[in-house]
């Protein structure tokens, strides 16, 4: 074996761990994918020989790499209208797939990735790799351009922003599918009173893509507001066929049309109530989902 085949075999042993730390940072499939390859690349023309931790190493290029795009998301003058959502991983509501295990460890909950998007890149930076990765700030300090206290600071930040946000969801997966159920129940059968039921006071809805409803909005914020919107939508998935899915690890269902997928539903149950509803219905980024899992 040359020494190029030695360190790719290296380099794979590391792949999962680094696209979890791209996914988290990005909310992004293909993006972390890209940021991943682009690490290789650079481990590929270094001198390696000189690397003693390459984890470590490689955790740190990954992170420099993400924050690079994340900088350059954020600078572009067009902004998509209405919510972005991250990219949902789609599993079997029997449980998760294995290759997708390492991708959602930490209750990597589509909400959560939702609420990391609206932190600053360094902020963000620092509170996955901290936080999640259990890096040191003095390692991540380099990276984003500060002191090691200034970056403890910054994820003290994102950790504040993540307080009180609907993020972690119950950790019972046959009660959340409980209420998940409940709520298309009472959707479709167009009980008002039972949606409020299902639904925390406080609930949020987002959604993204589709031809939503008239008098439908993307961003909701309420259990009366959200049980309204959700009799509407139910006459826009007349003829659809629900398929329960686990959607990042959490009870979820995807709606098909003619057996391809036309939005995939994601909720967060947090004390038996749900807590936020994330929906999404474009078919172009539908169409870059893997819903290999599902059968």
């Amino acid at each position: 074996m040359d020494e190029h085949d030695w360190l790719a075999r290296r380099f794979e042993g590391h792949r999962t761990h680094l696209r979890a730390v791209a996914y988290r940072m990005l909310g992004s499939l293909s993006e972390a994918d890209d940021a991943v390859q682009e690490a290789w690349l650079r481990l590929s023309r270094s001198d390696s020989g000189e690397v003693d931790n390459l984890g470590g190493w490689l955790t740190t290029v990954v992170g420099r790499i993400c924050l690079d795009m994340l900088r350059s998301r954020k600078s572009r003058p067009e902004e998509p209208v209405g919510a972005q959502l991250p990219d949902p991983i789609i599993g079997r509501a029997s449980g998760i797939d294995p290759e997708h295990q390492a991708l959602l460890a930490d209750s990597v909950g589509l909400a959560l990735l939702v609420v990391l998007d609206t932190l600053d890149p360094a902020e963000r930076l620092a509170f996955v790799l901290h936080d999640m990765f259990a890096l040191p700030f003095d390692e991540i300090a380099p990276i984003v351009g500060r002191s090691s206290a200034a970056t403890r600071q910054l994820a003290s930040r994102a950790r504040r922003r993540l307080q009180g946000s609907p993020t972690v969801p119950d950790a019972d997966l046959s009660r959340q599918r409980e209420v998940v159920d409940a709520f298309f129940a009472a959707a479709r059968g167009g009980d008002f009173d039972a949606l409020v039921s299902v639904l925390d006071p406080d609930v949020i809805l987002r959604a993204e893509g589709g031809a939503a409803p008239a008098g439908t909005s993307r961003f909701v914020r309420g259990a009366a507001k959200i049980a309204s919107q959700a009799l509407m939508f139910r006459a826009a998935g007349e003829g659809g066929e629900l398929r329960p899915a686990l959607v990042n690890g959490a009870a979820g269902m995807i709606v098909t049309k003619d057996g391809v997928p036309a939005t995939v539903f994601a909720f967060t149950v947090v004390g038996g109530k749900i807590a936020a509803i994330d929906i999404l219905a474009d078919p172009d980024r539908l169409a870059a989902l893997d819903f290999e899992p599902l059968g």
